[in-house]
């Protein structure tokens, strides 16, 4: 056997320990602030036994933590900091100051998420200090199919590279302004494109709007979303002024993440001026 083959006993492990460190990064993981061997099992679908083993492992590396006096399980700092060394770091590193732009001239919530499967991944989130905002969901997945991020981030994708992306999405479970079937989707994408930035409202929750930007690199490759939301009754009236904002602010960010530190894009002067709450 070669030495660099995977068994299938292998996999099995790799799987069921990529399994356990998705779910201690769930939601429920992040409400309850960890998770018991118990629940991990139940969540992955094995035995204890097997997800002791490969928590004890992952403690080990310094990929999991455990709560000395709760006895639960959370993600660890050493998976914080291998996570802002992969990918893109640049665009990591670069983004928060574009957001805390756009949260500064909205006064709404800014994210910037990558897409992942038929969902989007939120990486960074800046929330405004006001009582009433959009949340915060870093770390969290949400539907691309009705959000703006998840718009933005389809840009270039086909109808046939929508079927194959979301061939086992249901459009029944959505908001009450989300498109109901790939057709409708396909058009909002295409109208959304020309125009460059995604709109949506009421589509994710009734009262919530958002619109959105993609990240792309020199080949033009989309990276991220750029996007800001919020509540209707404060964000609604605003969002074509907000589109042209977050769309600046994302071509900044695109140009910044590729320039040599001293050419980074000033993301205030990127921007077209404040949007005025």
């Amino acid at each position: 056997m070669n030495a660099g083959s995977v068994t299938p006993k292998r996999a099995s492990s790799l799987r069921r320990g990529t399994e356990i460190l998705i779910a201690l990064g769930s939601d429920e993981a992040l409400e309850r602030e960890g998770l018991g061997v118990v629940r991990i099992a139940e969540i992955v679908g094995t035995e204890k036994s097997q997800v002791s083993r490969a928590l004890g492992a992952f403690t080990a590396g310094g990929l999991v933590d455990r709560d000395a006096e709760s006895g639960l399980y959370r993600l660890g700092w050493r998976l914080f900091t291998l996570a802002t060394r992969s990918g893109r770091p640049r665009l990591i590193v670069g983004a928060p100051r574009y957001l805390q732009g756009l949260v500064g001239m909205t006064g709404e919530t800014a994210n910037l998420s990558v897409l992942q499967g038929g969902q989007t991944l939120t990486l960074l989130s800046e929330a405004p200090p006001s009582d009433i905002s959009a949340k915060g969901w870093s770390g969290r997945t949400l539907p691309v199919v009705c959000t703006s991020a998840g718009r933005a981030l389809l840009f270039d994708h086909d109808r046939a590279a929508l079927e194959t992306l979301l061939e086992h999405v249901s459009f029944d479970a959505f908001g009450p302004r989300a498109p109901d079937g790939l057709d409708e989707l396909h058009r909002r994408i295409r109208a959304a494109r020309d125009l460059g930035y995604a709109t949506v409202d009421g589509e994710f929750e009734p009262d919530l709007v958002g619109v959105a930007a993609p990240v792309r690199d020199p080949s033009g490759r989309i990276l991220a979303a750029v996007n800001v939301s919020g509540p209707k009754f404060r964000l609604g009236s605003r969002l074509t002024a907000t589109g042209e904002a977050v769309r600046a602010a994302a071509a900044a960010l695109s140009e910044s993440i590729f320039s040599p530190p001293e050419a980074d894009t000033d993301p205030h002067r990127a921007n077209p001026g404040r949007v005025r709450p």
